[in-house]
This record gives C-alpha cells, sequence and structure tokens, in this order.
C-alpha cells in the first residue's frame, strides 16, 4: 500500500508539473488579435482594484505609492496592489484587450460622487467606458459589512448608474441589452470575509461557521441576481485562494506553515459559491458561468513551485521585515526584492505578477482543475 501511495503522488506531481509549465509562458503568446468581447465589468476586493481606492479620502486600503507599480509600464504605482499586472489585466489582455478596464472613480473624478456624495453626478466619460469599468475596491467583500471601501452593493450600484449613463442613453435599452448580454462579468471576492471573519474568531464552532458561510453565499446570490436583472448574462468568478498560506498568516503559525483553519474556511466558502451558481444556472435563462479556482493553483504551486518558475513561497516580497518580511506592508519605506519573478507574494497578502500571469493563462484556457465547468476562453466565445 504504501508503494501505492508513493506511485500515486508521484503521478500526481507529475501532472502538475506538466500543467505549470504549459502555464508558465509569456501572456502574449496567447492573446487575441481582436476583442472577442464588447466590454468587462469588475467586481471585487484588492485581487481586482485596479485604483478605485486611489480616490477615497481617508482609508488605509491603497496602493497607490511606491514600491507598488515597480514593474508596471513606466514604474509607477497605480493604485494596484502588486509590482506590476494582476490577474484582471492578464485575463482582458487574453480576450483581446489592452489590460483592465479603468477604475470606475476615474471616469467620474471631480464630480463628488467618489468622496461619497450621491447628489452630484458627472456624466461617465462615453468612449473611455465603452470597453467596460472596474468597480472593485481594496477592502470590501461580498458582505457590506466587510470592510469601510466601497462595498459590493455600492459597486453594483455604480454600474446601474454607468448602464443608464452611458449605455443606455448612447445604445438605447434593446442595445444596451445585446451588449451586456455579451459582456463579461468578471467577480473577485470572498477573501476578506472569511479573514476578517477568522479574526474575530480563529476557533469558532460548527454553529458559527455555518451561519457565516450561509451569510456570505445568500448575499453572493442576491449580488448575482441583481446583476442579472441589470443585463449581466456570463460570469467569470474566481474563488477564494488558500489564505492561509499569505506570508501574513504564515507568520502567525509558530510552525511557519500555512494556516489550515483559514484555508479549510475559504475552501467552505468556494464549495458553497460553486454549489450556488451551478442551481443558478438552471433558475436564471441564459446565465453562463465560470470558476477559476485560485484556490487550486496556488495550491498546485506550493505543491510543486519549481514547474511554476517560482523559488519563493512564504515571504513576501515587498514589506517591513521580520519573519517572512511581513511585519508590515508594502510602503515607499518598506525593501524589496530584485528577482520579483520569483516570488509568489508581492506583499504580505497579495499576489506578485508572475503569479497573476499564471492564474490570468490558467483561467482563461486552462485545464479543468483550475477553471469549470467551462473555461473563461469558452464562456467569452459563448
Amino acid at each position: 500500500m504504501a508503494a501505492l501511495r508513493q506511485a500515486s503522488t508521484a503521478l500526481r506531481l507529475l501532472f502538475v508539473a506538466a500543467v505549470l509549465r504549459l502555464l508558465f509562458v509569456p501572456v502574449v503568446s496567447s492573446t487575441v488579435a481582436s476583442m472577442v468581447v464588447p466590454a468587462i465589468f469588475v467586481f471585487g476586493d484588492s485581487t481586482a482594484d485596479v485604483g478605485n481606492n486611489n480616490y477615497l479620502p481617508g482609508t488605509s486600503a491603497r496602493a497607490d505609492f511606491p514600491h507598488n507599480g515597480v514593474d508596471f509600464p513606466g514604474g509607477e504605482p497605480t493604485g494596484r496592489f502588486s509590482n506590476g499586472f494582476i490577474g484582471a489585466d492578464f485575463l482582458a489582455v487574453h480576450m483581446g484587450f489592452s489590460g483592465s478596464p479603468p477604475p470606475y472613480l476615474s471616469l467620474i473624478a471631480g464630480s463628488g460622487e467618489a468622496l461619497g456624495n450621491t447628489t452630484t453626478k458627472k456624466p461617465v466619460a462615453a468612449s473611455a467606458s465603452m470597453r467596460g469599468a472596474s468597480f472593485a475596491s481594496g477592502g470590501s467583500g461580498v458582505l457590506d459589512s466587510t470592510g469601510d471601501t466601497i462595498n459590493m452593493t455600492k459597486q453594483i450600484e455604480y454600474f446601474s448608474d454607468l448602464k443608464d449613463q452611458m449605455l443606455s442613453a448612447r445604445l438605447g435599452a434593446f442595445g444596451a441589452s445585446a451588449f451586456l448580454s455579451k459582456s463579461i462579468f468578471l467577480i473577485s471576492a470572498g477573501s476578506n470575509d472569511a479573514i476578517d471573519f477568522f479574526s474575530q474568531d480563529t476557533s469558532p464552532d460548527s454553529t458559527a461557521l455555518q451561519q457565516f458561510r450561509e451569510a456570505v453565499v445568500s448575499t453572493y446570490d442576491s449580488h448575482v441576481k441583481t446583476l442579472y436583472n441589470l443585463g449581466a448574462r456570463k460570469f467569470a468568478v474566481i474563488d477564494v485562494a488558500p489564505i492561509g498560506c499569505c506570508p501574513y498568516w504564515r507568520s502567525r503559525n509558530p510552525a511557519g506553515e500555512c494556516l489550515e483553519p483559514l484555508n479549510r474556511l475559504a475552501k467552505s466558502l468556494n464549495d458553497g459559491i460553486r454549489d450556488l451558481l451551478a442551481g443558478l444556472v438552471s433558475e436564471m435563462q441564459g446565465m453562463e458561468y465560470a470558476i477559476g479556482s485560485a484556490y487550486e493553483l496556488v495550491s498546485s504551486i506550493v505543491e510543486d513551485p519549481q514547474s511554476a518558475g517560482l523559488t519563493e513561497l512564504r515571504s513576501a516580497c515587498c514589506g517591513g521585515g521580520g519573519r517572512f518580511n511581513a511585519n508590515g506592508g508594502c510602503t515607499p519605506s518598506a525593501g524589496y526584492c530584485g528577482d520579483r519573478g520569483r516570488f509568489l507574494f508581492w506583499d504580505f497578502l497579495h499576489p506578485t505578477q508572475a503569479t497573476s500571469r499564471l492564474a490570468g493563462r490558467a483561467f482563461f484556457d486552462g485545464p479543468e482543475r483550475f477553471v469549470g465547468p467551462i473555461t473563461f476562453r469558452q464562456l467569452a466565445e459563448a
């Protein structure tokens, strides 16, 4: 039996190695020549934020300062929680765009809306937003009670405003409906909900766990249905990564290993959202979805980092020193690594551009372990 288990493990690692070698190629090799969808609309947290939080005064959940963006074209920080591009950028490139659509608040900057003033609204720049917009906000979650930035309900309200002010006004009701039905609605959220819940109680009982999961899944259900009623049909969902493996949480584990209770919580949320989406397809006519599994991708890298071209899995590239360089975030006074393409994590919570490149490739056209029930490519072309 021991020999059989060893053989099984060896075969599994060989499979992971082959898959990761396939994924670890330049993004331009699979970039399509033209846009395969008319637009992309992005919702979620810091894993998808491309600069909305730059316009929020008084929040610490920002990345519009060095050393963030050191590998972005021009070397300037953009508000992305990364040394360069994030997963939303790579997915957009695979779909024929130059990168993620612009942050919504950059399109209405100066209107007062970015400061929470809902009485003064500036029309959205139509030409800039015809390829979509990103509403994602670092620090937010599925639950509106998570974080203090732009919660998911508000993100969807912003989308509704964009639809009314730009799409319907420019294309008419029928044209806007057709436009949205072919567009991609990308959702990357849930990590902060899990982190907030776990931070309040690191040993929750089964009742508390069940209530939390039900609250997140129920709220996720409401968000998807609201977007559907606004015209969304193609949902590209990114699940919660094994956040217990981030440098911050490893540093809280005396053994320095991944914090498995937090990973189990993430997996439980993922299972609930997967079941939810499978059920919604039968309820909502014309709905299609694909789930890119950040959980499985990061797990596969941890299993066999060399095949992914990564050598450092535990420490943050940019941080405040201490154990796993996780004593602080990536601030202008923090040190950062030179060989960033070999690190899994950029700061104490977020992936590097190299990891995001792998994610973009895996979710767009990768194997069943990383995306299902169809690939993002199939979703876009449907």
